[in-house]
């Protein structure tokens, strides 16, 4: 071979090397182009980590659409957990979470001394939470053109176990004498708890053929609505969903007649049917990854979640006092 065929040989050698490398650099850099990048490579933030789970929830019916909302909210977030929502009563929740069957109890009013002593029993510790107030609203059917406000006295002898009003004249001489229809929560709800404290003093309910319980609120709209002479009570919520077949009473607490609103329920002027409501939450259970999720994720989002659906939030500093207690 002489020198020049060799040296085109190694002219052809080294061309070959170039556009190898040349290929090999392309092909890397494609590769590159098209990868996902890690998240080492990018500022965006890391997703909320999933988790998964079911939560035990079960008690007031007025704080039910509350809960409800909130469940459904962070269910969007939180696909695979799961967190329906009973409506024993205030009572019945207390019963099952002092027996350590559910994580989280809705109240309509403060755990009783004798539930503490049931939880204490069992060794359940607890928080109290206050999620948002109601204002207790006595409601007619629309078709009652004469009810235009009620006393308290008026109210004790209409729902009252003593000096019991049977009908509307009984109330007042120019009322009709038609017989009066009372619908009223149970004695598992905390709404006729509170009703029978402010109002019964707490005498009890009337027991007799004209009066309706139900632990569901829903029940006692439907029989209101449907009795020209009937009466109820139950959360403001429910009276401003179903305001079009319902006339709310107007209460005179010794200041004149007072409306229930957002207003006067947050103000305290609609008294004394003004009340917080509250969750009740186990300890340990709050120690549950889905648990802690689901209780932060509720006083995170609770003033936005009650107001939408009918409630009053607290005030901002009630609500970092309540999240204080998670810490």
């Amino acid at each position: 071979m002489n020198s020049r065929t060799r040296i085109r040989l190694q002219a052809g050698l080294v061309i070959a090397l170039l556009l190898l490398a040349v290929i090999s650099a392309c092909a890397n850099n494609a590769t590159n182009e098209g990868a996902t990048p890690s998240p080492t490579d990018t500022d965006s933030p890391a997703e909320t980590a999933q988790l998964s789970g079911q939560i035990e929830i079960d008690g007031s019916s007025t704080v039910f659409p509350i809960m409800e909302a909130i469940s459904e909210e962070f269910n969007k977030e939180q696909p695979n957990i799961k967190a329906p929502i009973g409506v024993s009563g205030t009572g019945g929740g207390f019963k099952r979470f002092c027996t350590g069957e559910i994580a989280i109890s809705n109240a309509s009013r403060p755990i009783k001394d004798e539930e503490k002593t049931s939880c204490q029993e069992k060794g359940i510790e607890f928080m109290d939470l206050a999620v948002a107030y109601d204002g207790l609203s006595v409601v007619v059917s629309k078709e009652n053109d004469f009810v235009d406000h009620l006393k308290i006295d008026e109210l004790t002898k209409i729902f009252g176990s003593e000096n019991t009003a049977k009908t509307w004249k009984d109330v007042r001489p120019e009322w009709p004498a038609e017989k009066i229809l009372i619908f009223s929560p149970g004695a598992d709800s905390g709404t006729f708890d509170y009703f029978n404290e402010v109002i019964l003093d707490k005498k009890g309910l009337r027991s007799d053929e004209a009066v309706s319980l139900s632990e569901d609120d829903n029940t006692l709209v439907q029989g209101v609505a449907g009795s020209k002479y009937g009466i109820g009570y139950f959360g403001f919520a429910y009276y401003e969903e179903n305001a079009d077949k319902l006339k709310i009473v107007p209460i005179d607490g010794g200041k004149g007649p007072i409306t229930p609103s957002r207003d006067t329920i947050k103000d305290g002027s609609y008294s004394p049917l003004s009340r917080p409501l509250f969750i009740y939450v186990n300890k340990k259970e709050y120690g549950r990854p889905e648990v802690r999720a689901f209780v932060d994720f509720a006083m995170d989002n609770v003033p936005t979640l009650a107001e939408e659906v009918g409630y009053i939030p607290l005030p901002d500093e009630k609500y970092a006092e309540q999240k204080a207690k998670l810490k």
